[in-house]
């Protein structure tokens, strides 16, 4: 991102409406170094290595043009387990400077290569192959997301818990995991986990305008009943685009938008959240199997993707009122949300 932003590469759209949310930004050919119009081969090759040369200047890149530069996140694939930041990380853990080509592999009916095709091809010409996944589990285990706390004990209306506070490295921002019984006692049995963003109004002040408070309360209920379990308690307000963003997007609904329209007029995704915190606070717990609270399928792929298995959605449903109706058939109809008591 950082590098991106020195040579002017902005964003190709303002909001990003494609299926993965792929980072394109401004198309760029190369100026100079004998390149003409920018769509030969030479004239092509000679862009991407300008792109992947620290000492390339704004000036030396026209724009547009015919090169697609992708923008990894900070953080890579423990921001975003896209190929683009699995392109950046590789080349950073080799110790090189942090850019690549990244190419996508056709078969011959023109479909893309899935891992086993790609497994033939590797072994065809002897290359190495790894997975997305792999990263992310080799990042997750040499590297420390976060900074863990104290434990204290918590009694609760819903019974007796653990409390551990962690603090994220790169913003500083405060998490939370409530425990309930021993979860390294049986490694092999699922654990029950709520991985629950931080909602003020919903949370603390009651707010009918959403579900989000009910449901942290229905479940630390079911994980006392159940008597193991853990609620990871994400500071990530609003969906992951804070509380200024969050109210300004209640204004927007209260003038007609759903709460998706809201945070794309705002220049948000629909989702901003960051699943890789949860799922490092999750493995420093000792969870790896788990029975996850969610009507969310988003959430099961995010936190699947850094390598902890959901073996079952367990659903939380809380009935809609009038305040949150609209807002609940959103999230079914909009986000996907498994809910079977919204119409």
């Amino acid at each position: 991102e950082e590098r991106c932003e020195e040579l002017g590469l902005g964003m190709q759209v303002a909001h990003n409406t494609s299926t993965l949310e792929t980072p394109f930004t401004v198309t760029v050919d190369r100026l100079g170094m004998g390149c003409t119009t920018g769509v030969s081969i030479y004239d092509r090759a000679q862009t991407i290595r300008a792109l992947a040369d620290p000492t390339t200047k704004p000036t030396d890149l026209g724009r547009p043009g015919h090169i697609n530069p992708l923008r990894a996140r900070s953080r890579g694939v423990l921001r975003r387990a896209g190929h683009t930041e699995a392109t950046v990380d590789m080349a950073r853990l080799a110790g090189l400077y942090p850019a690549g080509a990244l190419i996508e592999i056709l078969n011959e009916d023109g479909t893309m290569a899935r891992m086993p095709q790609l497994m033939e091809v590797a072994e065809r010409f002897n290359i190495k192959i790894i997975t997305i996944r792999d990263l992310i589990a080799y990042r997750l285990r040499t590297e420390s997301l976060v900074e863990e706390g104290v434990e204290a004990k918590l009694p609760t209306e819903y019974g007796p818990f653990r409390i551990i506070p962690f603090r994220q490295k790169s913003n500083g921002l405060e998490h939370a995991a409530l425990i309930k019984g021993n979860i390294g006692e049986r490694p092999d049995e699922p654990v029950l986990v709520r991985v629950h963003s931080s909602c003020m109004t919903g949370d603390i002040f009651g707010s009918l305008r959403c579900d989000c408070g009910e449901q942290l309360h229905m479940a630390m209920r079911m994980i006392e009943k159940e008597g193991r379990g853990v609620v990871v308690y994400l500071n990530q307000e609003g969906r992951g685009i804070g509380l200024m963003d969050k109210i300004h997007a209640y204004k927007l609904q209260d003038e007609g938008m759903d709460t998706v329209e809201a945070n794309l007029h705002l220049c948000h995704k629909a989702d901003e959240r960051d699943y890789g915190v949860g799922a490092q606070i999750l493995s420093r717990i000792g969870v790896t199997k788990m029975l996850l609270i969610t009507n969310n399928p988003v959430k099961r792929v995010g936190l699947e993707a850094y390598g902890l298995e959901v073996v079952e959605n367990v659903p939380i449903e809380v009935a809609p009122n009038e305040y949150n109706a609209f807002y609940m058939r959103t999230k079914k109809e909009r986000m996907g949300h498994t809910l079977t008591n919204v119409e």
